[in-house]
């Protein structure tokens, strides 16, 4: 019986908005100085994460997910992918106004079981730093039209964020993050983004980037639809647990710790990422030092642990 918890190693990403926070805010190696993201918890093929310890050390999530179901209370008949996905990302510059497309659309179009419904959690924020999230057209065809007249200030809607700031993003939500913006981002396991705007910028070879204008024409929610979050907050001990969201493809909490909490493993499994602060895991009669900057799973094998510290987490599970 595997009866640790499952760290695991970033994939970094680079991208044309990136920058060095993942460096500077989290000490991570990244390989240049364009690195706008980190799949920190992540079975997807186009960055899984790597299991870094324990006797499945040097395998993958997906690997992991596969081969050894038990640790993630996985049924035998289940041959679904690996649902969620957690990233880190840096926002050096405005990100591309996009748009995912919900699980049906993704089955039928693109062959992939998984759309993408997202959520944020604004870990640093730049003075005045704001996101693209909505649209102020009524109708499909007044966003066809403003789209094609290029009219984006009038059709974007855009929000002011700051740190400890949650967003949630339901798949056909017109979206897009802000210059000077870092978050933590919980996600289905899919990577299918239609862009729809990038500012025409060009890249390092003079190209601009494709867009995918009809895709995001038929995905996207019109008129716009605020989504209605029921938060909920509990203390035991010296942990303060506010749930930020609970919906259908995932639960996501942010926990306060200060001090020490026993607890139960109450789901399949859980995801857990410390964003701020140290603290120590107990599990099985071990300890486990843990820091800013570390990402694992506690798998279903595991039914009892114990954390004390100071320090932040974002956690969540299917």
């Amino acid at each position: 019986m595997y009866n640790e918890p499952i760290f695991l190693k970033p994939v970094f990403q680079e991208r044309i908005w990136g920058g060095q926070k993942l460096q500077e805010e989290f000490n991570y190696d990244i390989p240049n100085n364009r690195t706008g993201e980190a799949w920190v918890i992540s079975a997807h093929p186009n960055g899984p994460s790597t299991i870094e310890n324990g006797v499945l050390s040097g395998e993958t999530l997906a690997d992991a997910w596969s081969n050894h179901g038990e640790l993630f209370n996985k049924s035998s008949s289940d041959d679904e992918e690996y649902p969620l996905l957690v990233k880190i990302l840096d926002a050096n510059d405005d990100l591309s106004v996009q748009v995912h497309p919900d699980d049906t659309y993704a089955r039928e179009v693109e062959g992939h079981p998984y759309g993408k419904t997202e959520c944020w959690y604004v870990l640093s924020a730049e003075e005045g730093a704001e996101i693209v999230f909505g649209h102020h057209a009524l109708s499909h065809q007044e966003f066809k039209h403003m789209v094609d007249k290029s009219e984006w200030d009038k059709l974007l809607r855009r929000v002011k964020v700051k740190a400890g700031d949650f967003v949630y993003v339901p798949s056909g939500t017109i979206h897009a993050i802000g210059k000077g913006i870092v978050i933590l981002e919980t996600q289905q396991s899919s990577d299918i983004t239609y862009r729809v705007y990038d500012y025409e910028r060009r890249d390092s070879k003079g190209n601009t980037r494709e867009l995918h204008l009809n895709q995001a024409i038929e995905v996207t929610t019109a008129p716009h639809q605020e989504p209605i979050i029921k938060h909920g907050q509990e203390t035991s001990g010296g942990l303060t647990s506010k749930r930020l969201v609970e919906e259908t493809y995932f639960t996501v909490y942010h926990w306060n710790l200060n001090g020490e909490i026993k607890q139960q493993l109450t789901s399949d499994f859980l995801q857990v990422s410390i964003i701020e602060g140290n603290a120590e895991m107990k599990v099985n009669g071990r300890t486990f030092a843990i820091k800013k900057g570390d990402h694992f799973i506690l798998p279903a094998t595991i039914h009892d642990y114990s954390l004390s510290g100071q320090a932040e987490f974002i956690v969540s599970h299917p």
